[in-house]
Order: C-alpha cells, then sequence, then structure tokens
C-alpha cells in the first residue's frame, strides 16, 4: 500500500466508526437466538472498547445467516470495564443462560477478554472436560501484544490497558494453554494497532484489507470468521 494513502484510509475508518458509534445509541435489548442449526454453533460476541454489541451488527447478519445462534452480552454495555471484569461478565452470562461449548467471535479488546476467558478454564482444568462454557475463540484485530499509540492517552484507563507493558497482557501472552483453541484475524493494514504480531501457538488469518473497523462490513472477514467456526 502506498503510504501517503494510509491517513486517508485512517480517517475513513474512524468515520466508520463514527457511525456505528451513534446507531449504537439507539435502546432496545439484543436479541437472543434460539438453538443453533444442525451443525452450527451459539456464539458470543465480545465488542471492542467503547463499543456496543450493535458495533458487530453486520458480522452478526453473516452468522445468523450461516445458522449459528448469535448472543450479545449487554451487561458488557460500551465495554468500559477492565478486561478481567468484562470476563466475569460473560462468564455469567453464559452460565445463566445454559451455553456449551460457545465459540466467542470478538473484536479488538473483547479478544483480550476472550483469551482470559480460555485461559481461565485451561489453568483450572475446565477447558479439557465435556461441558465447557467456551471452546473457542476468533478474535479480530485483537492487539494480543498491546497497542503503542495506548501511552498517548494515559487518562483513558480503558486505553492504558493496551499498553505494551501492561501486566496483564504479559501475563496473558505467556499463557499458551489455549492459544491453540483460538484463530486471530487482522487486517493487512491496521492504522490503530501498528506493527500487529501473530500470535503463537494461534491460527492467524491476515487479511488483504485496510482499518481496524471497517473490516467488520467486509465479506472477507465474514468467510474467515465462519471457516475457523466450522
Amino acid at each position: 500500500m502506498n503510504r501517503a494513502s494510509v491517513p486517508w484510509w485512517w480517517l475513513a475508518d474512524w468515520a466508520y466508526a463514527l457511525r456505528w458509534q451513534l446507531r449504537s445509541l439507539r435502546r432496545g435489548s439484543p436479541p437472543q437466538d434460539g438453538p443453533p442449526a444442525p451443525g452450527c454453533r451459539d456464539v458470543v460476541l465480545v465488542p471492542g472498547v467503547y463499543e456496543s454489541w450493535r458495533f458487530l451488527a453486520p458480522l452478526t447478519e453473516a452468522l445468523r445467516e450461516e445458522g449459528h445462534a448469535v448472543h450479545a452480552v449487554e451487561a458488557l454495555g460500551f465495554q468500559r470495564a477492565s478486561i478481567p471484569d468484562g470476563a466475569d461478565l460473560v462468564r455469567t452470562f453464559a452460565a445463566e443462560r445454559g451455553l456449551r461449548g460457545a465459540a466467542l467471535v470478538a473484536h479488538s479488546k473483547g479478544g483480550l477478554v476472550g483469551k482470559l476467558l480460555l485461559v481461565q478454564d485451561a489453568e483450572s482444568g475446565a477447558l479439557e472436560r465435556p461441558g465447557a462454557p467456551f471452546e473457542r475463540l476468533v478474535a479480530v484485530n485483537t492487539p494480543f501484544a498491546g497497542s503503542s499509540l495506548a501511552r498517548w492517552v494515559p487518562w483513558l484507563r480503558s486505553v492504558r490497558a493496551f499498553r505494551p507493558d501492561d501486566p496483564l497482557l504479559a501475563r496473558l501472552a505467556g499463557a499458551y494453554g489455549a492459544d491453540d483453541r483460538i484463530t486471530a484475524v487482522r487486517s493487512a493494514v491496521d492504522p490503530t494497532t501498528p506493527r500487529p504480531r501473530d500470535l503463537p501457538g494461534a491460527r492467524n488469518v491476515r487479511l488483504d484489507a485496510v482499518g481496524h473497523f471497517r473490516v467488520l462490513s467486509d465479506r472477507r472477514l465474514h468467510r474467515a470468521v465462519l471457516d475457523a467456526l466450522r
């Protein structure tokens, strides 16, 4: 890609995010699907920081068309809680609905919440037992190694958690027990997470796409997520 075009793509990416943020202000509870179609599974959405469940609407439509049962965790709100608190909310949601063997489909920060859940279950031995609530994670543009841009906004706690030297990120980076259950999908160019790294031990998928947010409406991403769920 021509480096001169990156600022334009960055603006287009954030314009897309702003448009979906405005749509997220609409009131209403998220719909909860019934049982998945044969060969499909329950999917729990975990949006990124400052994103509501509505932010993942384009991806949700693709999942439902395939026959997956999609569940949104309304208690996450706009994902401003800490990563451990977010993981607790998702775990409580899954327990209340009796979900077993569900997949976590996450964007950005949501992937860190998802990995923490799998790591906790791996460390407790629950991940290997029948009936575990979560079986796998598909993470889209998740900064598993943090983002250098987080240093520029130290006053925002929700963003400060993405600093590459954050203790929780270091813990997750050194926890490999669940990585073989993770598919990490990322854009070729992500202006919000410069110089992303592959996640060792996971299945890493690189899309020929640009943007941190706009990719959520990209059919190539939808195909990659559906392939991972199969």
